[in-house]
């Protein structure tokens, strides 16, 4: 557990911010578009061409040149209908024309395993699969002053048919900023995977607030309650990449903090209109999620988490909206919600728990320092031993604790984290021929032990 080189993770992720590359120009010939986007259909797996470009082609044909030309005039600001239609004819040409190719295909993968680590086959027994049967998004690059953003599925779908959502990440990402990849489970695993099942949402809100305001913390119960989809969204993250992405967080808000011109540490203001619960709060969430994962080190794990983030509190400063609250509330609400979050035995999960579909447990640290050695020796690929049982985020998780040890050159890690993650995406099988939406839906069940079986 060696964060010595975190501040030097710090300075990488702000350069990352920091730089203004807008990635490749919008497609606004309508002609070109489709001809551009028939040519791209080869490179798309059966699955994302039916779920993406053939009902984008279709919403094109509906709409007619001067359909589309209307929709790009009415939202020159991108954040409406036209931000999803140039963003999903990005994303499709982005993957079919090879930009950042390496870098577009780890993003992929390891979006696909945060999905595949709650709705898979493999992940699900004894409960029901999801309810909406949700597909990872198709990833793009872009749009650097908006940050890390997602369009859900719901609104993909309501809008352009579409039968995924659409994550963007800025184009300086697929060159630099590791810590921002270990966040990446927040930014993509929201809304979907939360609303993947039936009445989970509403559930999950529902027993933070009541928890909340048994123990008196009522500040707490609205203000979280209300933000369960971005609340959850941190937890679904550590459950799925460990304590990587805990201490990861902290350094990445920082990281934003210090872009936009602050101090570099966590807020300890929660606004009113903003979605996301305050930093600080986060910082506490992650902390108390870490500690209840099933693996030794947890504790210990916690603690350095918690460590940090008490370094950037600031008690005169803490407020929730209009409330001030203390140092004390604080810890204790993030550690109650954290405990309501990953072990609420849900109705619209079969009577079980998020933690108890995906945790991180002893054999996920150990594949973590399998790796990490071999991020940090120079060695960029999987042996075949390794590539089994092995997924994104264990090289995720393996690339941030390999940055942040003491010396470490952040950047050359980066693009060996990356050149792994397309070694894995290379062989996932949701890319392959087939039409499967999980590499976890496609395990088979044995009926005695492997050490039984003859070969």
């Amino acid at each position: 557990m060696d964060i010595r080189n975190l501040p030097a993770c710090i300075r990488e992720a702000i350069l990352a911010a920091q730089d203004t590359d807008p990635g490749p120009s919008e497609p606004t010939d309508y002609h070109q578009l489709r001809g551009r986007l028939e040519a791209a259909r080869a490179t798309l797996s059966p699955l994302y061409r039916e779920a993406v470009l053939v009902p984008y082609l279709r919403t094109l044909e509906q709409i007619g040149p001067q359909g589309f030309a209307d929709a790009l005039v009415r939202d020159p600001g991108r954040e409406a209908e036209a931000g999803l239609l140039m963003d999903t004819a990005q994303a499709i040409l982005q993957n079919g024309e090879g930009f950042q190719r390496i870098a577009t295909d780890a993003f992929e993968e390891v979006v696909s395993d945060l999905y595949d680590g709650f709705l898979s086959a493999e992940d699900r027994r004894g409960v029901q699969p999801p309810d909406q049967g949700t597909l990872a998004p198709l990833v793009k690059w872009g749009h650097p002053d908006f940050g890390p953003y997602t369009w859900s599925v719901d609104t993909a779908f309501s809008i352009l048919g579409l039968e995924c959502g659409i994550v963007n990440l800025p184009p300086s990402q697929g060159r630099t900023g590791l810590l921002a990849w270990a966040a990446l489970g927040h930014e993509v695993g929201g809304h979907d995977i939360l609303h993947a099942d039936t009445g989970l949402p509403e559930e999950l809100s529902t027993v933070v607030y009541d928890r909340l305001q048994k123990q008196g913390l009522s500040a707490f119960a609205d203000y979280l309650a209300r933000r369960i989809d971005e609340t959850a969204a941190d937890v679904l993250g550590l459950l799925n990449m460990g304590p990587a992405a805990g201490i990861g967080l902290v350094g990445y808000f920082r990281a934003v903090d210090a872009s936009f011109g602050g101090p570099g540490r966590l807020g300890n203001v929660g606004a009113s209109s903003d979605p996301h619960p305050a930093d600080i709060v986060r910082g506490y969430l992650a902390g108390s999620v870490v500690k209840r994962l099933r693996f030794s080190q947890a504790e210990a794990w916690a603690q350095l988490i918690f460590d940090e983030v008490d370094k950037d509190l600031s008690p005169a400063e803490l407020r929730l909206g209009a409330q001030h609250v203390t140092p004390e509330q604080v810890r204790m609400s993030a550690d109650m919600v954290a405990d309501a979050i990953m072990t609420h035995r849900a109705k619209a999960l079969e009577g079980q728990s998020l933690a108890w579909i995906q945790n991180w447990r002893n054999h996920d640290e150990q594949r973590v320092q399998q790796l990490r050695r071999r991020l940090a020796t120079g060695v960029g690929s999987l042996t075949e031993e390794l590539a089994s049982g092995t997924y994104a985020a264990h090289v995720v998780a393996a690339g941030v604790v390999a940055g942040l040890a003491e010396g470490s050159d952040v950047r050359k890690i980066f693009d060996r984290m990356l050149r792994m993650l397309k070694q894995m995406h290379d062989r996932n099988p949701a890319w392959g021929p087939l039409f499967i939406r999980h590499r976890g839906d496609v395990v088979p069940r044995f009926h005695y032990p492997l050490s039984a079986r003859k070969t």
